[in-house]
């Protein structure tokens, strides 16, 4: 009687209110399929016989990027288009070259860079703003991405040095990298949701989580501040940051002429401490609805967003929105309500900030692209209106738990189920877990025949291709 009790469904269904945005997409299948023929042709060819070729590309991107360094310019003009057309010809190339990639990493640091400098007088909301900034900047790191990929592992670094920003703030150091007291580091977890949450929005990017770095100025004792679905607001140590798995890092530093920071040289520490001294006062709750209006639950990019915003400074300057209604029904089934809000991967495009470097494992890139595509071919059944259904029959036993996490979280020790999360939406992240393990065991089947077949890796869209075909093969939904 109990067990059939607790099978009553008290969930509501509600329509989610979507942002008025549209989805960014590339439509550039033909592009790629011919990109990568390029590729393959290129790749019968010996370095001697494309070095020209590359150098006369190298020396087109650096021409027009001289002329973006030296002039002011609308997100519309002509010679961003031109630049992105460039970068992945060029990617192509380099390929089938690599002796050239360091060359084009640099290239693609200096575009970033000089985009962002554009973008600072720019309305990061205005919709050509976001799409100019997007190609350029997503556009090339995947493009980099690609032939970090192509190459042997072995000789790719680990650590890619973006642009030094000086800082007066403590410091610390972080996989070989002088880190300053205030910097926030942008990561991506090695969860299926962690790859949902850096894919489910209009603007699909590489990081999933957020977290600040505080230096103590008197001890010289490094701390990072961050945000869990697990148990919401906490403070680590960087062995234990580190520990917890990630696929890629990525290091920002506010830009040392920022108005607030040439007043006061210590602020980006004295929001770090904000943060810390917070956290260690009293228990924050992880905000699954990721509402940034409301300070009393933090998800982990309103832990940097608050603590910057007490001391004057507004990152984020370009918001996330997710405007599909299938999209945001399947993340509402997880908890969230606010389909406006501050996405990871965003900081990347914050012009107030600067990459200092980023951190990428060879070894668990290519992990990232799979997760990526899988949950992108995931996605797109979610747009089609397929539910993310969960197993009803274990609704009574998981009810259970969750009463028994909810008496550990009042004696503030962590439970089976996260506080906040209900119990129908734990068993869809369990459902969503099994979807993405069982596409992926096939995936991983697709992609040893190719590269047997292809001798090079295959690029993303095919992992894409090779996800939904498992997906309508095994009929999943």
């Amino acid at each position: 009687m109990i067990y059939l009790l607790l099978l009553i469904p008290f969930e509501k269904k509600e329509i989610p209110n979507v942002a008025k945005n549209k989805q960014f997409v590339w439509n550039k299948d033909s592009l790629w399929l011919s990109l990568e023929s390029f590729y393959v042709n290129a790749k019968k060819k010996d370095c001697a016989q494309l070095n020209n070729e590359i150098k006369k590309s190298f020396l087109y991107l650096n021409t027009v990027l001289d002329s973006i360094e030296r002039n002011s310019l609308l997100p519309t003009d002509s010679k961003f288009t031109r630049i992105e057309n460039a970068v992945f010809h060029s990617a192509a190339l380099v390929g089938a070259c690599q002796k050239h990639l360091p060359d084009f990493i640099n290239i693609f640091s200096r575009i970033r860079s000089a985009v962002k400098e554009q973008s600072i007088k720019w309305n990061l909301n205005d919709l050509t703003t976001r799409q100019t900034l997007y190609k350029l900047i997503y556009g090339g790191r995947a493009a980099v991405e690609e032939l970090l990929l192509q190459a042997d592992r072995n000789k790719i670094p680990s650590l890619i040095i973006g642009k030094e920003e000086f800082s007066s703030t403590p410091t610390t150091t972080i996989n070989g990298l002088v880190i300053h007291s205030g910097d926030i580091l942008v990561s991506r977890g090695g969860a299926p949701t962690s790859a949902l949450i850096a894919r489910g929005n209009d603007y699909p990017g590489n990081f999933s989580h957020v977290a600040l770095v505080y230096v103590d100025e008197k001890t010289g004792k490094t701390y990072i501040i961050e945000s869990h679905i697990e148990k919401g607001v906490a403070i680590a140590s960087i062995d234990d940051y580190l520990k917890d798995k990630k696929l890629r890092i990525m290091a920002l530093r506010l830009r040392a002429d920022n108005s607030n920071l040439l007043q006061d040289k210590m602020l980006t520490h004295k929001a770090a401490k904000f943060a810390f001294e917070l956290a260690s006062a009293q228990h924050i709750a992880y905000d699954f609805e990721m509402n940034i209006n409301d300070s009393t639950k933090l998800f982990c990019s309103e832990v940097a967003s608050f603590a910057y915003k007490k001391f004057g400074i507004n990152l984020w300057m370009g918001l996330s929105s997710i405007s599909s209604k299938g999209v945001a029904k399947w993340l509402a089934a997880f908890g969230v309500k606010n389909f406006v809000t501050q996405e990871p991967s965003d900081l990347e495009y914050d012009p107030q900030l600067t990459v200092v470097a980023e951190w990428r494992d060879p070894n668990t890139l290519f992990k990232d692209h799979i997760d990526n595509a899988i949950i992108e071919a995931l996605l797109e059944q979610a747009e089609a209106g397929k539910e993310l259904g969960y197993d009803w029959y274990l609704l009574p036993i998981v009810r259970t738990v969750k009463l028994y996490s909810t008496i550990l979280n009042l004696f503030g020790k962590v439970g089976p189920v996260p506080e906040g999360m209900s119990p129908e939406s734990a068993l869809r992240h369990k459902k969503l877990v099994a979807l993405h393990d069982e596409i992926k065991n096939e995936v991983e089947i697709k992609v040893k025949k190719f590269i047997e077949q292809m001798n090079y890796n295959p690029p993303y869209w095919k992992l894409v291709t090779f996800a939904r075909e498992t997906i309508t093969e095994k009929k999943l939904f």
